[in-house]
């Protein structure tokens, strides 16, 4: 006996061994996955499964802790083996690893939007979340709250390293102030300048141009100043000088290259005004022009 279906009546919506009812075009199917409004935690987790599975992110974050370890320590070991403090604390020698290793952050920040453009990726995720908003906040928060607590744990183990290292070598005991400033304040600032360049990653939408924009920021200002020697550029000199991200990175370890300027937690507040006025635009941007 033939087993053969009759032939489908055209303009018929459903196959002939399916019911027809209210809700589609095939209501005999319930879907097991519940249909629930997407809110920030779903972006949230979309770019932590993202950023953590991509194999960039590791050995970018991994060269990062080794620099500013390594360098770190060797800078104790430099200084424990040659002679004293003079009277400094040993807070300051960590600067030296985080001025390098801060470019690996830079880095990072960039690819993380940037990178999805480059490959198209934007796409899927635009069409998952056509909210832009909000998949750029969710980018930022994830990426922040990563570049942050990789800096405050790395940071922390070279000052306690250093600290016990050169205890007795005539530097001073740093105060609970210093202690909070070189830990906490500076992994804040190198986690606002990370995602400063995630912002400009996703203006620019140009993974080497983003990185090439980013490192000229923090280098040009303190090397076009080296060179302003004519004294009616002085007061621009010192300007440059005084506000170049390097230097106000070494506010926090009382180590800057004028006695002048920002002081304190001035570089962390001024870093949040910059990356806040980046955040406007790129969610402007974002909204005017196609993925």
């Amino acid at each position: 006996m033939s087993t053969h279906q009759p032939p489908m009546p055209q303009g018929s919506p459903v196959a002939p061994d399916r019911q027809a009812a209210p809700g589609g075009p095939y209501p005999g199917y319930s879907s097991p996955i519940p249909v629930v409004r997407t809110h920030l935690g779903h972006a949230l987790a979309s770019e932590w499964t993202k950023i953590k599975s991509v194999r960039s992110t590791m050995w970018t974050l991994g060269v990062f802790v080794l620099l500013v370890v390594g360098i770190g320590l060797m800078a104790g070991v430099a200084v424990r083996g040659s002679g004293d403090l003079g009277g400094t604390s040993p807070l300051t020698l960590g600067f030296f690893g985080l001025l390098i290793g801060m470019m690996c952050i830079i880095t990072l920040g960039v690819l993380t939007t940037a990178s999805e453009y480059g490959t198209g990726m934007i796409r899927t995720t635009m069409t998952a979340c056509p909210s832009r908003a909000r998949v750029l906040t969710a980018k930022a928060i994830v990426f922040f709250v990563i570049a942050f607590v990789v800096t405050l744990a790395t940071v922390s183990f070279v000052a306690m390293v250093q600290t016990s290292m050169l205890e007795g070598n005539g530097g001073r005991s740093p105060s609970g102030g210093e202690w909070l400033k070189a830990t906490v304040g500076i992994s804040l600032y190198i986690a606002l300048l990370g995602l400063l360049s995630l912002l400009v990653g996703s203006i620019i939408r140009h993974s080497a141009g983003a990185i090439t924009i980013m490192i000229g920021a923090v280098l040009a200002p303190l090397v076009i100043a080296l060179f302003m020697n004519a004294s009616s550029l002085e007061k621009v000199q010192k300007a440059l000088l005084e506000y170049s991200i390097p230097s106000q990175m070494g506010v926090f370890y009382d180590n800057t290259l004028s006695s002048s300027g920002p002081t304190g937690w001035d570089p962390l507040w001024i870093m949040l005004g910059v990356t806040a006025a980046a955040f406007a635009g790129a969610c402007a941007l974002l909204q005017s022009r196609d993925v």
